[in-house]
């Protein structure tokens, strides 16, 4: 339960960041912001807010929930939702690195190749642990839902 709370803690941190990311650049006055997403087809600058505040209600979610299947679950939903979103764009035969930063990675003196290999860190890190999280819980509530007379009993056979 601590480890599934700690990976619950930094990945509001992580979540925290890209959005803070997000919505400092959709600030801004960046040529990416008036481009159409190839995806969604929504502007940049629409496109980084809403999802930089689908991030700080996840990351909240996963800071103040006492209980961890629902922060886990929306953790890996969204992170399932990226993945997609990038196999979509490879696909389409995208290869730019994700404008996820957009111009951030300027102010940052980052390289968007840097900040594309960082984000997919961050992303195998959210879809490994929540899903490994949720896999936990599940099979946790599997042995809840035994009954109290088939713990292994030396010389008894359960039936």
């Amino acid at each position: 339960m601590r480890i599934a709370r700690l990976f619950l803690y930094s990945a509001a941190v992580a979540l925290l960041a890209t959005a803070a990311a997000k919505i400092v650049t959709s600030l801004g006055h960046s040529r990416i912001l008036l481009q159409r997403d190839p995806v969604s087809g929504f502007m940049f600058r629409d496109l980084f807010r809403v999802v930089g505040v689908v991030e700080i209600v996840i990351a909240l979610t996963c800071y103040f929930r006492k209980r961890i299947w629902l922060p886990a679950f929306l953790v890996a939903w969204l992170a399932t939702t990226f993945l997609i979103y990038r196999l979509v764009l490879l696909w389409a035969g995208y290869r730019r690195p994700c404008p996820c930063l957009g111009n951030l990675t300027d102010m940052l003196h980052i390289s968007p190749q840097t900040a594309d290999s960082a984000m997919k860190v961050i992303l195998g890190y959210l879809l490994v642990g929540s899903y490994a999280t949720l896999f936990w819980l599940w099979k946790e509530k599997g042995k809840s839902f035994l009954p109290a007379s088939t713990s292994a009993q030396p010389g008894k056979s359960v039936a």
